[in-house]
């Protein structure tokens, strides 16, 4: 792979490899949870690629080397045309991975996505039980994620067992562990909620306290101690209380390459947030994208990084941070992500984290709805 010097420019021998292909097959979702990583405007997004489309970027994808693929959305399980996606991905050698609520799986799709070669799958928990579930994510699904989640092991798929994180459901830390251990999981991500897209709306509501972030990672590890290598437990920070920049997606343009429902090339999750144009799979080729195109150049490497950036230790790692969190924090996707301690901005981030603290009133959650989706957009 090239250095980190060398990944500024188009020149096909100066870029990195995209390692990663996400595939956000559709933002159609059953769930309405409140801290949905997909734009708030998802509603306007209805012209899904064609499947033929979808293969088509996965055989670019995998000539300019790509090795894994996740399937996300939305709810991916919305699209018929799931298996033969999946099956094209394992002929052309993708070790492929489906993030999905468990929503609309049962024995015989799972039975399907085994036969076309589905290697992992990840499905998403919001609680420990029914009412707290309901209440995050909308609707009465936790019956069924039980038993999908059980019927995944069944199949002897490697299960990981993702829940995010926030003020309503960081206390229920010890039994959302139990409930894993219950159902088997092979690996539990405790993933802190990030605040961006619908997270970023309901801020105010989800973001917790210090003491409760502490007192779930004091749980967490003596989980981890009690059973050992027999579930794997990722508690992932959040940005706002680990007070650290973290790289966006490994560094702006060397691994992760996203495709978003209508065919939008993304170089992180969040990039059809920023004041950015997207270049599209339906008018340029995938190696263009990557290569040439302004939206994966434009942060690519360090020569458009402001001070303190520029001469801090920590350039070559956290690579100025993250650029959708810069644009909402500091209103400028090119100023040093504010949760660094080095931003002269790093104070609003202290004054939100404090105000979690003292904080008594709940407040309401905004659901990702369409029609939330269309007021706030």
């Amino acid at each position: 792979m090239a250095s980190v010097e060398s990944q500024v420019g188009p020149a096909a021998n100066a870029t990195p490899i995209p390692l990663w292909l996400l595939a956000e097959v559709t933002y159609r979702c059953p769930l309405q949870c409140a801290y949905c990583s997909n734009p708030i405007a998802f509603a306007r997004y209805r012209n899904e690629l064609e499947t033929d489309e979808w293969l088509s970027v996965l055989d670019q994808a995998r000539a300019m080397g790509a090795v894994q693929l996740g399937i996300s959305g939305g709810e991916p399980l919305l699209r018929k045309d799931l298996e033969t996606i999946v099956k094209h991905a394992r002929e052309l050698g993708f070790y492929s991975n489906l993030l999905t609520s468990g929503v609309g799986l049962d024995e015989t799709r799972l039975g399907e996505l085994k036969r076309a070669g589905l290697d992992h799958i990840q499905i998403s928990f919001q609680a420990d039980s029914s009412g707290p579930s309901d209440e995050i994510a909308g609707g009465h699904h936790f019956s069924t994620k039980e038993r999908m989640a059980q019927a995944i092991k069944a199949h002897d798929y490697p299960m990981v067992f993702n829940v995010v994180m926030h003020r309503r459901n960081l206390d229920r830390v010890d039994s959302i562990l139990q409930l894993a251990w219950d159902l088997g999981a092979d690996y539990v991500e405790l993933a802190n909620t990030q605040y961006h897209g619908w997270a970023y709306h309901n801020r105010a509501a989800l973001m917790p306290t210090r003491e409760q972030i502490r007192r779930a990672e004091a749980i967490t590890q003596h989980w981890r101690e009690k059973v050992g290598n027999r579930m794997q437990i990722y508690f992932v920070g959040s940005d706002y209380y680990d007070e650290t920049a973290k790289p966006c997606m490994n560094g702006w343009g060397t691994t992760f390459l996203g495709i978003a429902p209508d065919g939008r090339a993304m170089p992180c999750h969040g990039a059809a947030e920023l004041p950015i144009e997207l270049p599209s799979v339906r008018e340029e080729r995938l190696q263009a994208i990557w290569e040439d195109s302004h939206a994966f150049n434009v942060f690519r490497g360090h020569d458009w990084q402001p001070e303190p950036c520029r001469s801090c230790e920590l350039l070559h790692s956290c690579h100025g941070g993250c650029r959708c969190q810069a644009l909402l924090l500091a209103g400028d996707a090119w100023a040093t992500d504010p949760v660094c301690p080095k931003s002269p901005l790093h104070e609003r981030v202290v004054r939100e984290v404090e105000a979690a603290d003292e904080r008594k009133n709940e407040f309401p959650l905004v659901m990702r709805t369409v029609k939330n989706s269309r007021s706030l957009s």
